[in-house]
């Protein structure tokens, strides 16, 4: 418990990497008594074990080199620091002057150069920041120089400053040796490499002041834009953008691309780009307000938020465009019944309960303003009657996360999900653990479960995996990154900065969609096969996907969010954590999803009878009710989902129309009489708009 807290205080992920950042400390703090000793070699030994274990901190524990950077020990001051004992050992073992002056400029130089390298580097990068970024439009036409080489771009830092290492090792074998050549080859080299390194990098920074200016690249995307006539706009923006947010947008996307109208994804924060998952869709990101307004857009006339966030008013201000309001899925959280939807002129949602959930909240939401559309993203759940058990029930465990506030917070995780995985693991079965992406980002106590748990189900697979299956596990690896990078591929994804992905933005062909779904099908057969049929699972990246982890359970135990209500799509048993010990009633009466559930309280008491109705399917006391929550909750299967949805948005949209018509008379006589009042004697007065023939 101890070196666990220990590696949570220090960012670090284990015991290996909890002993290189003791191996590390203990290196910095040897420095100082081999210069004043003095030791040479004990000095070079701690001096190698200081270069060699902080670059491989920043690769196993990134977190623990971040929180060194807030307490001021940052790379560039550990640099310094080496090379001033470094300076102080050769003071000590009565190095010549002439020696200590030398390697007083060059180490001096070599931090100057450091500096300008780094002043060049943030020039050019500032240069390369353009106001908008874009996927699948083609921007070919505008000149965008290519980003410099890696070598000089990329980890920049970390690269100038080991240039050092010539001069400290020439400098410590002219310590040894007692003759100062060394030292000198060491300098020349240390010195002409920095000076070499300045150099190129200075030349790229003259090829980047070749970039377009915002105008042309404003006229380029704009001229883009006019050509394809988007329709429906789906927006999103988020304070924090990652993949634990992206998921909100991705979600829709094969929604999207089977809409009767052009749709097109408006983005506002940068990072959106790295999460965001393969379409055919446009694609335009704008971070700043002013310039979203410059986009064209004119023919957009509905305008999809899966979210609630301040920048939505951005958006909101285009009165031409209709407004709706489809989050991110229904549940019974406040957040799905908001009265902050009031400023959209319609809300979807899923069934019968998302409307009567937004009825509930007094005086806020009209009813003629929500539409019950269903989910069209459920269409990959399989049925219950589809579903192949394995050897072992599989229980999939979906806690969701502690909100953004105590009042808000349903999560299971603190107050039981530590005694509800111990539980599990005694009635042998297998559990899919997948926590919300959010988990632990506001509650060290939600942060702190999730660890346990993660723990007890790797101590468990220890236990119970053959080594044959850790062997199918390892073998299947290979093919697994192979499919993943052709997925990022086919995604968009590259490292590149805001003026790479101009430079590469194309048309995407369509056909991709295909190869995408059969790579996607691929990696989760290999996956579930090459894992086994009784390994637990931990389920943290984006694969595999939620709905993979539905069609893979047998049982459902999570929390009030809108996973259940997903789930309740496969007809399955569910499970309702009752973590405040209510009684059945109030429970049912206060979450509608739990019409469908059996609930299992905090001390988890109920699980073997519970986990009854899925070993002995003919014991299943909710069946029925299950079956009746599912279309009030998601709507009926005919029309299917997608069907309503898309006749919603053509319905939305033919609205806007007709009333975008009804005052353009107004607005051209707005226009018009002004001029015609004033207009010169023999001048035909101007019609600015062209409505007026």
């Amino acid at each position: 418990m101890i070196i666990r807290r220990l590696c949570g205080a220090l960012r670090v992920r284990g015991t290996t990497d909890l002993l290189l950042v003791l191996l590390l400390g203990a290196g910095f703090a040897a420095l100082p008594v081999f210069a004043l000793l003095p030791s040479v070699a004990g000095f070079a030994v701690a001096s190698a074990v200081t270069y060699v274990v902080d670059e491989v901190l920043h690769t196993r524990a990134p977190g623990f080199v971040r929180r060194l950077a807030t307490l001021q020990l940052n790379r560039t001051l550990r640099f310094a620091v080496r090379t001033v004992m470094l300076l102080a050992l050769a003071s000590r073992t009565d190095a010549p002057d002439r020696v200590l002056v030398a390697a007083l400029a060059v180490f001096s130089v070599h931090f100057a150069l450091v500096m300008l390298y780094s002043a060049a580097h943030h020039a050019i990068r500032l240069r390369r920041v353009l106001p908008l970024v874009v996927r699948n439009l083609d921007l070919s036409a505008l000149d965008v120089p290519r980003r410099p080489p890696a070598v000089l771009y990329r980890r920049f830092l970390r690269k100038l400053l080991h240039l050092d290492v010539p001069a400290h090792a020439g400098l410590l074998t002219a310590l040894a040796a007692g003759v100062w050549y060394p030292a000198g080859v060491g300098f020349a080299l240390t010195t002409g490499l920095s000076v070499a390194a300045v150099t190129a990098l200075l030349g790229q920074y003259r090829r980047v002041r070749r970039m377009p200016a915002p105008d042309e690249v404003f006229a380029e995307v704009n001229r883009q834009l006019a050509a394809y006539g988007p329709e429906v706009a789906l927006y999103f923006s988020f304070a924090s953008v990652s993949r634990d947010f992206m998921y909100q947008v991705n979600m829709w996307i094969e929604t999207l691309e089977q809409l009767d109208l052009r749709p097109v994804i408006v983005l506002r924060e940068r990072a959106s780009f790295r999460h965001l998952s393969r379409t055919w869709i446009p694609v335009v990101c704008v971070p700043k307000a002013d310039d979203l307004a410059e986009l064209e857009l004119s023919g957009v006339r509905v305008v999809l938020y899966p979210g609630n966030a301040g920048k939505n008013v951005h958006m909101l201000r285009i009165a031409e465009a209709k407004h709706v309001f489809i989050g991110h899925g229904d549940s019974d959280k406040l957040a799905s019944s908001n009265r902050v939807s009031k400023v959209y002129d319609e809300i979807w949602v899923a069934g019968r309960a998302g409307r009567d959930r937004y009825q509930r909240v007094r005086h806020a939401i009209s009813d003629s303003a929500i539409v019950e559309v269903g989910r069209p993203q459920l269409a990959p759940i399989r049925l219950h009657a589809d579903h192949t058990p394995g050897p072992l029930p599989t229980v999939l465990y979906a806690p969701t996360w502690e909100g953004w506030s105590d009042d808000d917070c349903h999560t299971s995780l603190i107050p039981m999900g530590v005694t509800l995985v111990e539980r599990l693991l005694t009635e042998n079965v297998r559990v899919v653990y997948k926590p919300h992406p959010l988990t632990g980002k506001r509650s060290p106590e939600a942060a702190e479960a999730d660890r346990a748990v993660r723990e007890l189900l790797r101590a468990d697979n220890e236990r119970r995996e053959a080594a044959s299956a850790a062997a199918a596990a390892t073998a299947a690896a290979p093919r697994l990154r192979e499919i993943r990078a052709r997925l990022d591929e086919l995604a968009g994804h590259h490292d590149g900065d805001d003026a790479e992905q101009i430079r590469d933005a194309r048309v995407p062909d369509q056909d991709g969609a295909a190869e995408w779904r059969e790579l996607h099908a691929e990696w989760h057969r290999l996956y579930w096969e090459s894992r086994g049929p009784v390994r637990h699972h931990v389920v943290l990246k984006q694969l595999p996907t939620l709905y993979e982890c539905f069609n893979q359970a047998d049982v459902l135990i999570s929390d009030v969010s809108s996973v259940v209500a997903d789930f309740v799509a496969s007809l399955k048993p569910y499970v309702l954590t009752n973590a405040h010990d209510l009684p059945d009633e109030e429970f049912r009466a206060a979450y509608t999803t739990a019409g469908g559930a059996q609930l299992l309280d905090r001390a988890c008491e109920r699980l073997p009878e519970i986990l009854r109705s899925v070993r002995e399917p003919r014991y299943d006391p909710m069946a029925a009710e299950r079956r009746t929550l599912k279309e009030y909750v998601l709507g009926p299967d005919h029309p299917t989902s997608l069907e309503r949805f898309n006749a919603a948005v053509n319905a939305l949209a033919d609205r806007a129309a007709v009333e975008r018509a009804a005052d353009r008379p107004a607005e051209a006589a707005d226009l018009v009489f002004p001029q015609q009042r004033t207009a010169p004697a023999g001048d035909a007065p101007r019609d600015p708009t062209g409505l007026v023939g």
